[in-house]
């Protein structure tokens, strides 16, 4: 692998390899995943860091650490408990997701998400919905040839095409109402093939009211929830020694983002890191060099979240070293829906052995960051 270009720019240091690894919140070994690594800094014009966030669409988790730390700031728990609301609604026509009054209320006057709840992506119909329009549809051969519509065949079918994927552009498609295409495709959802699915929805928009979404859908079961929020603090925790320009450490001196992000999945997972002999549930270890913080603050949130709220994160963990710190680092993990059929932006996901598709910012004290990104085996590489 080449050495990196040098600090503050967006790539150096990237290494693309495939291997086994511990992901994040499970520990246990899954065969041939992809991690991409790369480091930069949060003020290089050309830091990727915010659309990594932005196009990362439907998440599920997001945790945070900070080493040394007891007490959260009064700045990151407001942020963690305002990280809703999001809403479920139960056997919702797909029909209503092109009707031109929800395209305008919500898709054109904000960041709209959704996506099919309790369905799975290699066996069911799967639907998602992405702020910039998108309706993207992952279906069967029979569901996808008795709607009539185009679309293309899944890049992990394998030698017998049994999935399909179809794109709809709401944008387009609500700026025609008129056109064939929008009266074929409605004709398709409401009459050839009408499908239903319970559905996760989402809608931000500043200073919009938080009703409106549970209003329009009246109609229909529709409930508001709050992601679940988990708040612990963590004593005598090994913490690995890192260093920001050595992403790939240095012999006895740091550790590499491949060593922290396998620690992080220990953590994350509650697991022993002394390597006891007689513990029979793990006998990892942290990695060398560490060091013993006294205590580390760990909290996790749990729900539809959306990208627009976790950036807020970001960009007040980055704040956080404003003032000195002990803490030489903090991290944010996000994990994305297993059966989501979007990793990020439009690039297909599948689930193979686990549906992973995550990323890992490493925030140091002097604003450099490390970025790391994960898929399964049925995605392709991380942008």
């Amino acid at each position: 692998m080449p050495a990196g270009k040098g600090r503050g720019e967006p790539n150096a240091g990237r290494t693309c390899v495939r291997k086994t690894m511990a992901m994040l919140c499970r520990l246990r070994e899954v065969p041939r995943h992809l991690l991409v690594c790369e480091k930069s800094n949060f003020g290089h014009e050309k830091s990727r860091h915010r659309h990594l966030v932005e196009t990362h669409y439907h998440n599920y988790r997001v945790s945070f650490l900070i080493p040394e730390c007891g007490i959260l700031s009064k700045e990151l728990k407001d942020l963690v408990m305002d990280s809703g609301p999001y809403y479920l609604v139960k056997d919702l026509p797909l029909h209503e997701l092109i009707a031109h009054e929800f395209i305008s209320t919500f898709v054109k006057k904000g960041a709209c998400y959704a996506l099919t709840y309790n369905t799975n992506i290699d066996e069911d119909n799967t639907v998602a919905l992405l702020p910039n329009g998108k309706l993207i549809l992952s279906l069967d051969k029979d569901t996808y040839e008795e709607t009539g519509l185009q679309g293309r065949p899944s890049q992990y079918s394998g030698r017998k095409t049994m999935k399909f994927i179809v794109s709809i552009d709401l944008m387009d498609l609500s700026s025609k109402l008129d056109s064939k295409k929008y009266k074929r495709v409605s004709w398709a959802f409401k009459e050839k093939k009408p499908l239903k699915f319970d559905f996760l929805l989402a809608w931000h928009q500043t200073g919009a009211e938080g009703s409106t979404m549970m209003s329009y859908f009246s109609n229909y079961r529709i409930q508001e929830r709050q992601p679940k929020i988990a708040l612990s603090t963590v004593t005598d925790l090994p913490c690995p020694v890192l260093r920001s320009g050595e992403l790939r450490g240095e012999p006895e001196a740091a550790c590499s983002a491949q060593e922290l992000f396998e620690w992080l999945g220990a953590v994350f997972s509650n697991a022993e890191l002394n390597n006891e002999p007689d513990n029979f549930i793990s006998t990892y270890c942290c990695p060398q060099p560490s060091t013993v913080v006294a205590k580390a603050y760990l909290c996790t949130i749990t729900g539809f979240i959306l990208p627009e709220k976790i950036h807020l994160l970001l960009e007040q963990l980055c704040r956080y070293f404003d003032e000195p710190k002990l803490a030489p680092w903090v991290t944010l993990s996000v994990q994305g829906f297993a059966d989501s059929p979007v990793s990020w932006r439009e690039n297909e996901h599948g689930f193979r052995k686990g549906g992973e598709h995550l990323y890992n910012f490493v925030v140091f004290s002097n604003r450099d960051y490390w970025l790391q990104l994960a898929v399964g085996a049925n995605d392709d590489c991380p942008p």
